[in-house]
């Protein structure tokens, strides 16, 4: 499939995503709590900004391209979610400011996007090359699929423990570590000697499940849209709207307690969908899921995900309603 960017697109595009990072870098230079006001207003800006160039898509390049940009922003802003359940966890478990938060989290962003970047073009590359690539896509998707079911069954899909993490205890061998945290700094002198802060652990771990999500996300967008200008925008646009959705999701998240479930239906979904393009390319008369149809499978899913989580939790609030109060 070629692509619908040329240089000078790909040049505009990576520009607007820095400029978009500085002006992050600029809100976040003095360390505070968001407050909802501010973290709804740049929410709607990071999601008004992606529908919008999603028209320019649409007819500039025509509806085909337009509905795969759509369906793939649909995919990676579902998956961005699920960055934001690990995301919080880690923050809680390394006790994180509030006013620290969304720095960390800007940093988190920018290690995404240069991870993902790296992975869009090897796909790219990959995918240009070799058809069997689509069949190794597909099964990475399946297999994680499997394990965030097999993980949501167990109910310890987002269990973090700092003193286990590998990389956590691969620093702390090469650094001694501080008690406290001192701002942004991610070193100080203790005792003499230079050490590494609880901020640089964390935005560390937070660089760490960058990796994994990014082995999980690209190839989920490949199974949208072969086009690697349309996988690197849509996980731009999903990933630079995250510092605000957190603030604003932060006490909600909890609530869609069903989400592993419909990611677990998504991946496999695209995994199966990757697989058979690989047929179709082997033997022809072998059919391909067209993008219409995923992004309603899509839609579907996240819907029906939404409405379970929303009655699970209304069935618990009742339970722990008749629960007799206890006495003395």
């Amino acid at each position: 499939m070629s692509s619908i960017a040329s240089p000078t697109l790909w040049f505009l595009t990576i520009g607007v995503v820095l400029a978009l990072l500085v002006v992050d870098f600029i809100a976040t230079r003095r360390p505070h709590e968001v407050s909802m006001k501010e973290a709804v207003a740049w929410s709607a800006f990071y999601v008004a900004l992606p529908l919008l160039f999603g028209l320019y898509v649409w007819n500039a390049h025509g509806g085909d391209r337009g509905l795969e940009y759509y369906t793939g922003y649909l995919v990676e802003k579902t998956l961005s979610i699920d960055n934001l359940f690990v995301f919080m966890l880690l923050l809680a478990a390394f006790a994180v400011p509030e006013v620290l938060k969304q720095r960390v989290l800007l940093y988190g962003i920018v290690g995404a996007l240069v991870l993902r970047g790296i992975f869009i073009a090897l796909g790219a590359a990959a995918l240009s090359r070799f058809d069997w690539v689509f069949l190794i896509f597909g099964a990475v998707l399946l297999l994680t699929g499997v394990k965030l079911l097999r993980d949501a069954i167990k109910g310890n899909e987002h269990e973090v423990d700092v003193s286990e993490m590998r990389v956590v205890k691969v620093m702390k061998r090469f650094m001694p570590v501080s008690d406290d945290y001192d701002g942004a700094k991610f070193t100080v002198l203790k005792d003499g000697a230079r050490a590494l802060t609880p901020f640089a652990l964390v935005t560390v771990a937070v660089f760490a499940t960058d990796v994994v999500f990014a082995v999980d996300s690209v190839p989920a967008v490949y199974g949208i849209t072969g086009d690697p200008y349309l996988v690197f925008v849509t996980n731009a646009f999903a990933l630079l709207g995250l510092r605000a959705l957190y603030f604003v999701l932060e006490g909600a998240l909890g609530a869609l307690e069903h989400l592993s479930y419909g990611l677990a239906a998504i991946l496999g979904f695209i995994g199966f969908k990757l697989v058979l393009h690989w047929a179709h390319l082997v033997w022809p008369s072998v059919p391909d899921v067209p993008t219409l149809m995923s992004l309603f499978v899509i839609v579907g899913i996240l819907a029906v995900t939404v409405v379970t989580s929303l009655v699970a939790n209304k069935r618990k609030k009742a339970a722990r309603a008749d629960e007799p109060e206890p006495v003395g």
